[in-house]
């Protein structure tokens, strides 16, 4: 995974370099993201595991890929486009699916309204005018978990803890509350101290999964 990184630091260079060579960076927005949390031992003979030595490649996130826990769906996510918006760090929830209505939006259109169901404009938090991004947001990995403000539930499943990559799945038979602010490692089960909070959150999720989109 180290030359899978370095080559992918120098890559992104190449494409900045090039529109700083042909003088488009500041009307240019360049968006750098993942599809998902990172996996160390996935099969390939790459010494991933042996070179790991002691980098959490999730940082303080608990799971990685194919995890309900945040590991797993929470990603990097840096726009530049120095011709409107400011650096800056934001915590606005928002998902790559809302790039569809929000860059619909940028450009003066309109989606249909059996287009992208689950897609959000967000544009005033993508370009750092707005802190607020998205009201909630859905996480799928073998099951569902729903995020709105602070809170993060994770439903009911079964199966195992862990899958073949020693990734923990957030799998429990139980419900799973956590408050993101306070512990983003998502350690402290807190469903038995909020039964009223995992029952509204796990209301709005299923009458989300009924209507089958989250945009009105």
């Amino acid at each position: 995974r180290g030359d899978a990184i370095v080559e992918l630091d120098w890559s992104a260079g190449q494409i900045l370099a090039a529109l700083e060579r042909n003088g488009l960076t500041r009307n240019t927005m360049v968006i750098f993201s993942s599809d998902n949390g990172p996996v160390v031992d996935d099969g390939y003979r790459d010494q991933a595991v042996e070179r790991l030595g002691g980098h959490k490649p999730a940082g303080p996130l608990r799971g990685g890929k194919y995890s309900k826990f945040d590991g797993g769906t929470r990603v990097p996510f840096i726009l530049r486009w120095p011709e409107r918006v400011k650096p800056g760090v934001s915590n606005a929830l928002l998902g790559q699916i809302d790039l569809l209505a929000s860059f619909t939006a940028l450009t003066g259109h309109t989606l249909p309204t059996e287009a992208a169901p689950d897609s959000f404009n967000v544009l005033p938090a993508l370009l750092g005018e707005s802190k607020a991004g998205r009201d909630h947001l859905i996480e799928h990995a073998n099951g569902l978990a729903l995020i709105q403000g602070a809170w993060k539930l994770i439903q009911p499943a079964k199966g195992p803890k862990t899958n073949t990559t020693n990734i923990e799945l957030g799998n429990n038979p139980e419900p799973q509350l956590y408050n993101l602010d306070e512990d983003l490692a998502e350690r402290n089960n807190l469903a038995a101290q909020h039964p009223e909070k995992v029952k509204e959150l796990s209301a709005l999720l299923d009458k989300i999964s009924r209507a089958g989109r989250t945009r009105p």
